[in-house]
């Protein structure tokens, strides 16, 4: 049976070998690509005792055989064909460099995480594209294009950690769809950076999201129903993430080098450390929002700080702290909703949750704010 994990893991390393002798980024990545799909279908019944070597050899020759196909490529071949014969490659980990790569500044950031999906993470086309829910011809035009925008990128050029982390928590945040599961995909990718490179705002995006992916059993109800956290069965929250979330957490703030990833994750670690909603330390998670706000300046954190305001000093508090944000902000609507309903106000609250429900950007949320609505509408009726 193909080891699927395996293959993902070795082609970031594959690449940067192609890359080292000799093949621009984006041929390099295609031969892989191509030297994946014979994996899958060899690999099955005839295992190589060196995985990473028959990947080099056949994507190397792969390589070839496009360049030979390719007449405005008789340069490069002459120049190839003196290389010495392929076989495990250099003992030269680039996936540092594939990283900055793909996450280069140049890029949007749909293309930048398409290009981290399939260049480090091992991703098919076909795969990312059932992830996204998209043609498959769409997310293949889409990588094409980032492929051309980095193809003048040196491969040695120091790249931005900022970048490439905002990438993998855009890939994090998509969550689940198809048959890729991209919240697991961004923690293995991120936990792959953090081997790779000694950042405390690397492990702070990494305990962010083992935190949160902590939470995800408990996240849903039957059909799909979204389930708020503090209604969340938290026997089902997974306490082997929480404490590795926790302690790689603890591991980063002792550096005393604090950033917004970081912050975010010191307020999910609160949340995770309260056994029941009742027992959450709102005092302490206004702290921490204060704190992102500083870093980040956020409208989002901001908003975000209201509510935990209104826990921690009572929805006036927390009203105070919405007035001076923008009405158009996502979510704003269904904040002031949530405040009006707990200061005692369940027209407003409820005119606020059906304004929001029709604002909503997912359809989970988007019911939940109806019911909402309808559970005041029907306490107002009676």
């Amino acid at each position: 049976m193909v080891d699927e994990a395996e293959l993902r893991t070795l082609t970031p390393t594959v690449i940067g070998i192609l890359v080292r002798r000799g093949a621009d980024f984006a041929a390099a990545e295609d031969a892989v690509q191509d030297a994946l799909v014979e994996a899958v279908r060899v690999w099955a019944d005839d295992p190589p005792r060196d995985p990473k070597g028959w990947l080099v050899t056949v994507a190397w020759r792969k390589f070839l055989d496009a360049a030979r196909a390719d007449a405005s490529r008789r340069h490069r071949e002459e120049r190839v064909e003196g290389e010495p014969l392929p076989g495990p490659g250099e003992a030269v980990d680039d996936t540092l460099q594939l990283y900055f790569l793909c996450g280069h500044p140049s890029l949007t950031p749909a293309s930048a995480v398409a290009l981290t999906l399939r260049a480090v993470g091992g991703l098919t086309t076909r795969q990312i594209a059932q992830a996204y829910l998209v043609p498959e011809a769409t997310m293949a035009q889409r990588i094409s294009r980032a492929k051309r925008t980095v193809a003048g990128v040196r491969f040695n050029q120091p790249g931005d950690v900022a970048t490439v982390l905002r990438v993998l928590y855009l890939v994090f945040n998509e969550g689940y769809s198809g048959d890729v599961d991209l919240a697991g995909e961004a923690i293995r990718l991120t936990r792959q950076l953090a081997a790779r490179i000694d950042h405390q705002e690397v492990a702070g995006l990494l305990a962010l999201m083992l935190l949160h992916h902590a939470r995800r059993p408990a996240r849903t109800g039957p059909g799909g129903r979204l389930v708020p956290l503090a209604e969340q069965d938290r026997s089902l929250w997974d306490t082997r993430l929480i404490a590795e979330g926790v302690d790689v957490l603890q591991t980063a703030l002792a550096r005393d080098r604090l950033g917004e990833f970081q912050a975010q994750a010191a307020i999910a670690a609160l949340h995770a450390d309260a056994r029941k909603a009742e027992e959450t330390d709102w005092v302490q998670i206004v702290e921490w929002y204060d704190e992102l706000v500083r870093l980040t300046g956020s409208p989002v954190a901001r908003l975000n700080r209201a509510v935990a305001v209104g826990e921690a000093d009572g929805p006036r508090a927390g009203l105070a702290a919405l007035a001076g944000l923008d009405p158009a902000l996502p979510r704003y609507v269904a904040v002031e909703a949530y405040l009006r309903e707990r200061d005692g106000d369940p027209v407003t609250a409820a005119r606020l949750y059906a304004e929001a429900a029709r604002a909503a950007a997912s359809l989970p949320e988007c019911e939940h704010l109806t019911r909402q609505a309808a559970r005041l509408n029907g306490r107002l009726r009676g």
